[in-house]
C-alpha cells in the first residue's frame, strides 16, 4: 500500500492547515473504501501517537482528547483519499503527521505541521 501525504507548513498559533493522504495499492480483490484509515503525529522527542481514526463508511470518526473540537477527520472513498483539517492550532501540535491503515500497517512518509507561538 502506497500512501502520500500533503498539505503541511508552517502556521501561527490559532491558524489552519488541511491534510490530505491519498492511497493506492491496496491487497488484491480489496479496495479502499473497505479500510478504516488513520491520522498519526509524531512530535520531536515524543512517541508517535493518534489523532484520529475514521471507519471506512466514515460513520464513525474516533478523535485524541487533545484535538477534540478542532480537528475535523474526513474521507473521500471515491477519491482514496481522507483529510484533516487542523483550526485553532497550537504550538503543542507541532509534529510530523502520518496516514496509517491500521489493519495492514502501512504508513505514509509524514508531513511536517509547525505552529508557532
Amino acid at each position: 500500500v502506497q500512501l502520500v501525504e500533503s498539505g503541511g507548513g508552517a502556521v501561527q498559533a490559532g491558524g489552519s492547515l488541511s491534510l490530505s493522504c491519498t492511497a493506492s495499492g491496496f491487497p488484491f480483490g480489496t479496495t479502499f473504501d473497505t479500510y478504516p484509515m488513520a491520522w498519526y503525529r509524531q512530535a520531536p522527542g515524543k512517541e508517535r501517537e493518534p489523532v484520529a481514526v475514521i471507519t471506512s463508511k466514515a460513520d464513525k470518526i474516533v478523535y485524541a482528547d487533545s484535538v477534540k473540537g478542532r480537528f475535523t477527520c474526513s474521507r473521500d472513498n471515491a477519491k482514496n483519499t481522507i483529510y484533516l483539517r487542523m483550526n485553532n492550532l497550537k504550538p503543542e501540535d507541532t509534529a510530523v503527521y502520518y496516514c496509517n491503515v491500521p489493519t495492514l500497517a502501512a504508513w505514509g512518509q509524514g508531513t511536517q505541521v509547525t505552529v508557532s507561538s
